[in-house]
């Protein structure tokens, strides 16, 4: 199967308001899952919200895209600088089940990697969370690297 035509689209105001709850959702279940308790998992979440979201819209540097693919909404990617606006950080990528495994993960990866460039960025940095081995094999894949591992151990 050839892999689609990917766009990123910004997403409207009313788009990233329709957005934000599922996404916070999602990551919060994920901090769950990498072993933070549900009272951490919810402080992550809002901590997040109150950082990027204070008013419901995304703060001002920060980049929220619709994946497109073949016209369809595949997913979504967001994307900014960090403190220093030379290391710039994928906050949150998403590709829908029904469009995973069709090279949409890498096309987007690639395309934020180009929109950070521009941006002057020469670093580009990512989370993954342990339990996403697909991921996990994407960014190896795309030659991003460790610079740090969380380990627990429940007790």
């Amino acid at each position: 199967m050839a892999t689609p035509d990917i766009r990123l689209v910004p997403k409207t105001p009313e788009e990233t308001a329709d957005w934000l709850p599922v996404a916070m959702a999602a990551y919060e279940e994920a901090r769950a899952r990498a072993g933070d308790t549900a009272e951490q998992a919810a402080a992550g979440r809002r901590a997040s919200e109150e950082r990027f979201f204070p008013d419901g819209r995304l703060v001002d540097g920060q980049l929220l895209f619709t994946i497109m693919a073949d016209g369809e909404d595949a997913g979504w990617l967001w994307i900014g600088p960090m403190e220093d606006p030379s290391n710039w950080y994928v906050w949150d990528v998403a590709v829908h089940e029904a469009f995973r495994g069709r090279g949409i993960g890498e096309a987007t990866m690639r395309l934020a990697e180009d929109i950070a460039r521009s941006q002057g960025a020469t670093r580009l940095r990512l989370n993954v969370f342990a339990d996403n081995d697909p991921a996990i094999r994407l960014y190896a894949r795309l030659g991003y690297v460790t610079d740090a591992m969380h380990l627990h151990k429940p007790l």
